[in-house]
């Protein structure tokens, strides 16, 4: 039985997806499962998973979005952990081996997240706090999570769909551990992944940051944060 099920939601991926699976093919930690969730993929996608099935469990379903592709893996998914990796995530080699080890020691533990790059920029996160992850959506989705403690993503949510994971989680007394490492890096410009610069917020009147602010006032009523 593996040690670790990487779910992938699969959307128009063929630029990003065989540098994800690539590093995932390379990591020191080799007890894992992939299972791919094709999510009415109609570029190449679909063929790159094929080229590959003697190692992935691809699903192919109508496209539903990444949080109910997630939820289908996870549905199937057989190891002890869970990692959701967006197409367009470049794992480190030693990435599951640290994550694995730091859920080992900390049994209390219900997940571990990293730091990570995006592009050129590093974003350095922070030890896990409750006030912080109240005020700001800081842990990336891509983080190892025991499956018991996996309480699934609310698939009416389009944004903060990690953000409203966590706080889920929290609410329920499961916490996260921080590795003060850089674990992996986001190719921008994939399908899944998104970063919305800082500079953009003092343009009030950009479409993407009103969906973003709206997206925001979504999670805080949902979860009672104002």
């Amino acid at each position: 039985m593996p040690q670790i099920s990487i779910i992938i939601p699969v959307y128009n991926a063929q630029k990003t997806l065989e540098k994800c699976l690539a590093g995932i093919f390379g990591q020191s930690f080799r007890n894992y499962e992939i299972i791919a969730v094709n999510d009415g993929s109609t570029d190449k996608s679909q063929e790159i998973l094929r080229k590959h099935k003697n190692k992935i469990t691809i699903i192919s379903q109508k496209n539903k979005g990444a949080a109910a592709a997630r939820n289908a893996g996870a549905k199937i998914a057989k190891g002890k952990f869970l990692i959701f990796f967006d197409a367009d995530v470049i794992a480190k080699p030693q990435m599951f081996e640290k994550m694995h080890l730091a859920l080992k020691k900390y049994p209390t533990i219900s997940y571990v997240y990293s730091s990570f790059k995006f592009g050129f920029k590093t974003f350095k996160l922070w030890p896990f706090s409750i006030k912080k992850l109240k005020e700001m959506p800081y842990i990336h989705t891509t983080s190892l999570i025991r499956r018991e403690h996996f309480p699934g993503f609310d698939k009416r949510l389009k944004r903060f769909q990690d953000w409203d994971l966590w706080l889920t989680m929290m609410e329920n007394n499961h916490i996260g551990h921080f590795i003060p490492e850089v674990l992996f890096k986001v190719i921008p410009g994939g399908t899944m992944s998104a970063w919305l610069p800082r500079i953009f917020y003092k343009f009030p009147w950009s479409k993407k940051v009103e969906k973003y602010k709206n997206a925001e006032r979504i999670i805080k009523k949902k979860h009672q944060l104002t």
